[in-house]
Parts: C-alpha cells; sequence; structure tokens
C-alpha cells in the first residue's frame, strides 16, 4: 500500500506567515493557503478511494490502487498540481472533485454559468474571472463550466407539461451556427402557454434547419407525448400549413393567425404615400365589433383598394377564417390572442442577450444560452395575466365541456 505524504502543517504555517510579511496574497495565483487546499483534497479524495476499494473488495469485485496521476486545478486559493491515486478498473468517481472537474468552486462556476447566460463573450468572463480572483481560464474551461447546464437543459426540454392550456403562442427566431468551415442559419421554436391559472410559460424549445409547418407537427407532437392533451386557443404567424398542423393534433384547438403579422405583410405591398390612408380604412375591418362587421369592412377596402393593391386584399380574404377568431370574445381576451406579441416580447428579451454573439459555434452553444435566458426571464412569470379570473370564466362559457374535467382534476 501506499504511503501518503504527511503534510507538515508547522512548516505550512511558517511560510504562510512569511508569505504574509512579504506581500503574497492569500488568495489568487500563487495564494498563501493553495497549499492548505491542495492537501485537503488529496487527503478527501485519499478517503474516499480507499472507501470504494473496500465496497469493491465486498461485493467480490477485483479492484486496487494503480499508480498516480495529476491534473492542474484552478481555484480562488491559486492553482496547483493536484496529484491522487487511480484505481485499477477506473470505476472510481471522486465526489469532492470529480475527475474532470478542473476549477474548485461551485460559487466561481455558478457566477461564470451566470454571466454567459447574460450574454458576455468568452472574452469578457476571462477579464472578470482575473480580475476578481486572479485566475486565468481558458476558452476550453469556460466551455466545459457552461456545459454543465446542458444535464439541466435537456431535462427541462422533456418535462411533463399540463394536460391544458388556455392559450399557447407559437413562433421562432433565426440564428447563424458555424457548422465547419461555413456558417449555416438554424431556427429556434418557441411555444409560449398560458395555463389555467394564468400564469406564463416556455412550453418547449426545438432547433431545426428551418423554419416550416412540417417541423411544427414534429414539435406538437412532442407536446402531446408531453402530457398536453388540449390547448383552447392556438395563436400563430402566417406561416402556410401551420393550422393544418395544429389541426393534426389537437384539432379541437381554436386557431388565431396573428392580425399585427398580417397588417405587416399588406403594407409592404402598399406604397410609402398610400400606408397612412390604407392602415385608416384596414383599422375599421380588425377593429370591427364582430366578425360580420370585420368582413363588411374587409369588403369596402377591396372596393377603395383592390385593384391597386390585390395582394394585400387577397392575403385578408385567405386567411380570415382564423384572422377572425378573435371577434368571438370580448376586449379582454381579443387583446391577449389577436397577435402572438407575448412570445414575441419574449424574443425581444432573448435578442437582447443574443445580439452580440454573431455566430455560434455550435447548436448546443446556441440551446444553452436561450436555455439560460428561459430560465433568467422565466423567474418574473409568477403573476397571473391582468383580469385572468374574469377571463378564465369567460373561457369556461366558451370551452365548458372541455374545461370541466381539467379544472376538476386541477
Amino acid at each position: 500500500m501506499e504511503q501518503e505524504e504527511e503534510f507538515d502543517f508547522e512548516r505550512f504555517k511558517q511560510e504562510a506567515i512569511k508569505g504574509l510579511y512579504a506581500g503574497k496574497p492569500l488568495n489568487g495565483d500563487k495564494g498563501i493557503f493553495a497549499p492548505l487546499l491542495k492537501h485537503f483534497l488529496e487527503a478527501a479524495l485519499a478517503g474516499e478511494l480507499e472507501a470504494h476499494l473496500q465496497e469493491e473488495k465486498a461485493a467480490g469485485k477485483p479492484n486496487r490502487k494503480n499508480g498516480r496521476t495529476s491534473k492542474t486545478v484552478k481555484s480562488v486559493s491559486g492553482e496547483f498540481e493536484l496529484e491522487t491515486s487511480r484505481d485499477r478498473t477506473g470505476s472510481f468517481e471522486p465526489v469532492v472533485l470529480p475527475k474532470r472537474q478542473l476549477i474548485v468552486t461551485a460559487e466561481l462556476e455558478e457566477k461564470i454559468i451566470h454571466l454567459y447566460g447574460l450574454g458576455l463573450s468568452t472574452r469578457d468572463i476571462t477579464k472578470y474571472v482575473k480580475e476578481m480572483y486572479q485566475m486565468d481560464i481558458s476558452a476550453a474551461t469556460l466551455s466545459t463550466i457552461t456545459d454543465k447546464v446542458i444535464p439541466a437543459m435537456n431535462e427541462w426540454r422533456s418535462r411533463p407539461l399540463e394536460s391544458v392550456y388556455a392559450f399557447v403562442y407559437l413562433d421562432c427566431m433565426h440564428y447563424k451556427v458555424r457548422e465547419g468551415s461555413s456558417v449555416v442559419t438554424r431556427a429556434v421554436y418557441n411555444i409560449l402557454g398560458v395555463s389555467l391559472s394564468g400564469t406564463k410559460e416556455l412550453m418547449g424549445m426545438y432547433l431545426s434547419e428551418s423554419e416550416g409547418a412540417k417541423f411544427w407537427l414534429s414539435v406538437l407532437t412532442d407536446l402531446k407525448s408531453r402530457g398536453v392533451e388540449d390547448i383552447l386557443i392556438a395563436c400563430i404567424d402566417g406561416l402556410k400549413g401551420f393550422p393544418e398542423a395544429i389541426g393534426a393534433i389537437f384539432p379541437q384547438a381554436e386557431i388565431q393567425t396573428c392580425v399585427v403579422h398580417q397588417i405587416r405583410s399588406s403594407l409592404r405591398y402598399v406604397a410609402e404615400k398610400d400606408k397612412k390612408a390604407f392602415m385608416a380604412d384596414l383599422k375599421p375591418v380588425y377593429q370591427a365589433f364582430n366578425q360580420e362587421e370585420g368582413y363588411e369592412k374587409l369588403l369596402q377596402l377591396d372596393e377603395k383598394w383592390g385593384k391597386k393593391y390585390p395582394v394585400p386584399l387577397q392575403g385578408w380574404y385567405n386567411n380570415w377564417e382564423h384572422l377572425s377568431t378573435f371577434f368571438k370574445y370580448d376586449a379582454a381576451i381579443r387583446k391577449v390572442i389577436y397577435t402572438t406579441n407575448i412570445v414575441e416580447g419574449f424574443h425581444r428579451q432573448v435578442r437582447k442577450v443574443t445580439k452580440t454573439k454573431g455566430a455560434f459555434t455550435s447548436d448546443t452553444a446556441l440551446l444553452k444560452l436561450v436555455y439560460l435566458v428561459v430560465q433568467r426571464v422565466s423567474e418574473k412569470w409568477t403573476m397571473p395575466l391582468h383580469n385572468w379570473r374574469l377571463t378564465l370564466s369567460q373561457l369556461y362559457i366558451m370551452f365548458e365541456d372541455r374545461l370541466k374535467i381539467h379544472l376538476k382534476n386541477g
């Protein structure tokens, strides 16, 4: 059996006092406390290995010590070479300092992950750590630290969901990601739901090469597999085939196409000099008292502008079925569902963090950062939407049969 070298506390104390008088720092590069931390860690790891070998022996598994290994460890107490014994079978997994961990302070790792989640660059984080902890950290080490959120992210992305959601908003963001020597586009699909308690929740985050109804179908299928049985109203943009994709998985869901998206789409085809007058005539269409009045105003809009601008008018006719869903409800609910602004507001918060990133190094790097932003933003989603009790009572009248079972179970 190897003889562990005893730590000379008296010598350490004398060297530490001498170092203090010489102006050496307690922590940081060449810190006074580094030898003490090195000893504590090596002693703890030796004890863990001894216990592991005893367990192996009791279980009838042949195992023993098999030489020593070392790795450079960084800590707020300084940088040092940590020497530990290995086991022959390689089954020993230390707890106090895992095999691949190179930084000894959970607080520092949490701080690094927090800074990464705020969108700081690798250079800025490295500079911060150097200034605050007198520690040099490489880009590879930073990546290793931030990778620690991946298991939590994967668990969050596959977590069970509630059985019914009052409103669900579906939209996506586009980013650039490096793939080998080229840069490709990625679409991050986000599904933001409002539960029957009135609170917001990002139900899912998915990654694809581009936005399309076919991929949305797989997204909706995943939501169903995670426990979603019903969606009362789904709010979407004008993507072709989107309503059909939703209807295939949640056939009872009412679909509201975003009116704001339709307005923007219409104005792209209107000359700048006509936009103000066109908008003045378009407002009565979506601000009408009910669906019938809205359609009548649409006909009047067509009569005045249809010959000059047939394309935007045709867009309203083609999408009228889903553009006009919100007319069934009173002003409070109309305000919530006539646009996908809720999820777009979330996207704006994400982009505040990601806008400086340019092209991400990988799909995983992109998802890690978006996930961290989600966790921070969603901390504020604790209160229900404004006038939620009144909204829920109106939804109960409209969807009584579908809500009874869910409210009873809730």
